[in-house]
C-alpha cells in the first residue's frame, strides 16, 4: 500500500511540475518553460462569437516574449489522473484585463514526462 502511495505522490507532484511551468511561463515571459509543459503539436480550443476557434501551440507560446511579465496569477483548481493520462482546471486571474480565465487542460504522459496535449478555456468579467 505504501508504494501505490508513493506512486500517487509522484504522479501529482509530476503533473504540478507541467503545470507550475505552464503558469510560471505565461506570467513571467518563459518561453522555455511553455515548451516543457506543452507538447509540440499541442492546440487551444476555445469559443469566439459563438463558433470554435483553434490556435496552434506555436502561435500561442510565440505571445510570450521571453523576460516580459504579464500580470497573470495561476491557481490549480483539480487534477484527476489515471496511469498515463490526466485532467487539470486551472484558473488564470488577470487583473489588468479584469478577467478570470479558466483552463482545462488534457495531459499525457509521454516517454516518462507529463505534457499537456490539449488546452480549452473559457473567461469571464469579474
Amino acid at each position: 500500500m505504501d508504494d501505490l502511495v508513493s506512486i500517487e505522490k509522484n504522479g501529482l507532484e509530476e503533473i504540478k511540475e507541467t503545470l507550475s511551468n505552464y503558469i510560471d511561463g505565461t506570467a513571467n515571459g518563459e518561453p522555455q518553460k511553455l515548451k516543457r509543459a506543452f507538447h509540440q503539436d499541442f492546440n487551444l480550443y476555445y469559443i469566439k462569437n459563438g463558433d470554435l476557434s483553434v490556435l496552434s501551440g506555436k502561435q500561442y507560446i510565440g505571445n510570450f516574449k521571453e523576460g516580459k511579465k504579464n500580470n497573470r496569477i495561476g491557481n490549480i483548481l483539480s487534477l484527476d489522473y489515471e496511469n498515463n493520462a490526466g485532467l487539470a482546471k486551472v484558473q488564470v486571474i488577470m487583473p489588468d484585463r479584469n478577467r478570470i480565465a479558466i483552463d482545462y487542460l488534457l495531459l499525457l504522459k509521454i516517454k516518462d514526462e507529463w505534457k499537456i496535449i490539449h488546452k480549452s478555456f473559457t473567461s469571464k468579467s469579474y
